[in-house]
C-alpha cells in the first residue's frame, strides 16, 4: 500500500475556478494526479485566524495515497496553488488567498527540513484543520502529537478562533464512484 498523506485545503478569495467553494472542489479533483484520493471532507466556513480583517475562509481536508516522497508532494501542491492564482513569494502569512494547500501528515513520518515540517507544526492547534480531518480520518494518529486526530480536536479549547461555532460545515460533497 502506498503512503497516506493528509492535506488541508483553504481559500477565501476567488480563483480562476470561481469562488472559494469551487476552488476547493476543483483542487481536490487535481490531487488525483499525485495518487489516489482516499477521502474528501465536507467544506467548512471558518473565521480567519491571525489577521481578522479579511473574508471568511472555506476549509476542507483530503487523504491521498501517493508514491511521491513528501517534498515531491509538497512541490506538487505548490504547483496546484500557482494554477489557482496563489503566489507565496508575495503573500503575507495569515492573509487572504485564492488557495492554500498544506501537507499536514505523511504516514508516520517526522520531517524537519528547511522546506518542510511534518507533522504540520500548527496541526494540533487549529480547529479549522482538525475538524475536516477528523471527519474523514478520526483515528489517524499524527506522530509525536500524543493522540488521534479526533482526540486532538476534542482537546482544543472552545475559545477564540477555535470556538466550535467558528468552524461550520457548509457542504458535503457527493461520493465519487
Amino acid at each position: 500500500m502506498s503512503p497516506l498523506a493528509a492535506i488541508g485545503l483553504g481559500a477565501n478569495l476567488p480563483s480562476p475556478a470561481g469562488p472559494p467553494e469551487q476552488t476547493l472542489l476543483a483542487a481536490m479533483d487535481d490531487l488525483g494526479a499525485a495518487g489516489k484520493v482516499q477521502a474528501r471532507s465536507s467544506l467548512y466556513r471558518t473565521e480567519p485566524v491571525g489577521f481578522a480583517d479579511q473574508p471568511a475562509f472555506v476549509n476542507a481536508a483530503a487523504t491521498l495515497e501517493t508514491e511521491l516522497e513528501p517534498e515531491e508532494l509538497l512541490d506538487f501542491l505548490l504547483g496546484i496553488e500557482r494554477r489557482y492564482g496563489r503566489d507565496r513569494s508575495t503573500g503575507l502569512p495569515d492573509r487572504a488567498r485564492s488557495l492554500d494547500l498544506d501537507l499536514l501528515l505523511f504516514d508516520d513520518r517526522i520531517v524537519n527540513s528547511p522546506k518542510l515540517t511534518l507533522p504540520h507544526p500548527a496541526l494540533a492547534r487549529r480547529r479549522f484543520v482538525l475538524a475536516p480531518l477528523a471527519e474523514i480520518a478520526p483515528d489517524l494518529r499524527p506522530p509525536a502529537l500524543g493522540g488521534t486526530v479526533k482526540e486532538l480536536l476534542e482537546q482544543l479549547a472552545d475559545e477564540g478562533a477555535n470556538r466550535i461555532e467558528a468552524v461550520r460545515k457548509i457542504y458535503s460533497p457527493q461520493p465519487r464512484g
